[in-house]
């Protein structure tokens, strides 16, 4: 794949594809941890003369954080000590005008990606090529940087769709990624531990069972929803509260699948041995096998106990490669990240090289100030399909860019 490196900019366009995708709270964005990521890269370009165009999606139709990019560039702004011109167009007549009068040095900031129907969708790369998106935006572009890791799992125009027309290169965040996660999953080093915890289930599932089939793993602690799903299909009854909200998720029809996995794979499979809930406004942990677990009928698991926590240290701190994405239960309520807070420590402590991803694990880990993870991945839905042996079609996209181009690197 293409680095950084390999190409001179100055006076030369650059499409940069970002994931800037931040948490908004009343219309405003309250986050510049994604901007921060890609940071590196945009200096990069503009310290080396490019014209950079900055392409970003926010959220999706229909959702209240589904806004314009304006807020996107004051915040690039801010952080680079110079303006990123705001551009109300993604690929009309207006915006290929403002990429057109750009100086070398200077960046501008097309609009919501998403705002485009075209970029909505996933199609293959051929299909993504004849979109009016890359035709009418090519003509205008010498390179394609891409530094959206936590998109890297879609194949839409704006990822994939410029690959086989110019060289795409992969940004300093995507390198740090790829680098990362590549080798958490391929070095022979042991024991290897894979932490699964939050709601993204059926995800958490396909990746338990391909790093155990493929010997990937030898260990997987399991958090959160995905912990619920497996101690369920180990036999033990959860209480009705809630069993009530995992059937209104749909994830009873899931244990089925996870009892498959278990009759193949089970002593590698380590599920909590108690729980907390919330008992008149107070945590209480309770035994999985205790007498005091007729709490769960009334009242829903919204954490690990301090027993499990325990348990998954002492397995984390004699681990070499550790690999977690999700918490562990309802961290945003303070006396329910214990559990999530616990093992991310433990995590953090543990020599081993680690990477922790998911967006709710990067929250709790700037939140909560913990250090000594080896690294802290920018995707979720990306990292879990690339721990489930998935393509990834923006890595793809890469590999065909490289075939195609590779006479053009700088020697």
């Amino acid at each position: 794949m293409f680095k950084l490196e390999d190409f001179e900019y100055r006076d030369k366009t650059v499409f940069l594809r970002v994931d800037i995708n931040s948490p908004v709270k009343d219309g405003r964005i309250i986050s510049d941890a994604r901007f921060r990521a890609v940071l590196p890269t945009v200096l990069y370009l503009l310290e080396h003369g490019a014209k950079v165009i900055i392409g970003t999606h926010q959220s999706k139709p229909y959702k209240e954080d589904y806004i314009t990019t304006e807020q996107h560039a004051e915040v690039l702004s801010r952080l680079l000590g110079q303006e990123v011109e705001y551009v109300e167009d993604i690929f009309g007549k207006y915006a290929r005008e403002r990429i057109r009068a750009l100086k070398p040095g200077k960046a501008l900031m097309l609009e919501n990606l998403r705002f485009a129907a075209e970029d909505v969708l996933y199609r293959p790369i051929e299909e993504c090529e004849r979109t009016f998106f890359v035709r009418k935006l090519s003509p205008l572009i010498d390179y394609v940087v891409n530094d959206a890791f936590a998109a890297a799992h879609r194949s839409q125009p704006s990822l994939v769709g410029f690959a086989r027309l110019k060289p795409m290169i992969m940004g300093f965040l995507m390198e740090r990624e790829v680098k990362a996660l590549t080798r958490a999953y391929e070095t022979d080093e042991r024991p290897k531990v894979y932490v699964l915890g939050g709601a993204k289930v059926k995800d958490s599932l396909r990746v338990a069972e391909n790093v155990l089939r493929s010997g990937k793993a030898d260990t997987i602690l399991t958090g959160g929803l995905v912990g619920h799903v497996f101690t369920l299909a180990k036999g033990f009854h959860l209480g009705d509260a809630t069993l009530e909200f995992m059937e209104k998720k749909g994830l009873l029809e899931l244990v089925d699948w996870a009892e498959r996995i278990l009759d193949e794979f089970y002593p590698h499979i380590r599920t909590p041995v108690d729980f907390a809930v919330d008992y008149n406004g107070e945590r209480v942990e309770v035994d999985l096998l205790s007498e005091e677990k007729w709490l769960f009928d009334r009242y829903p698991i919204l954490d690990i106990g301090s027993r499990t926590v325990e348990k998954y240290r002492e397995i984390l701190m004699d681990a070499k490669i550790i690999v977690a994405n999700g918490p562990m239960g309802v961290f945003e309520r303070d006396e329910f990240a214990v559990g999530t807070v616990g093992v991310f420590r433990a995590i953090g402590a543990s020599e081993a090289f680690s990477v922790v991803g998911g967006g709710h694990s990067i929250a709790s880990i700037y939140q909560h100030n913990i250090k000594g993870i080896s690294h802290v991945s920018t995707g979720g839905g990306a990292m879990l399909s690339f721990f489930a042996g998935e393509r990834l079609p923006v890595l793809e996209a890469f590999r065909e860019s490289y075939e195609k181009f590779r006479a053009r690197k700088k020697k």
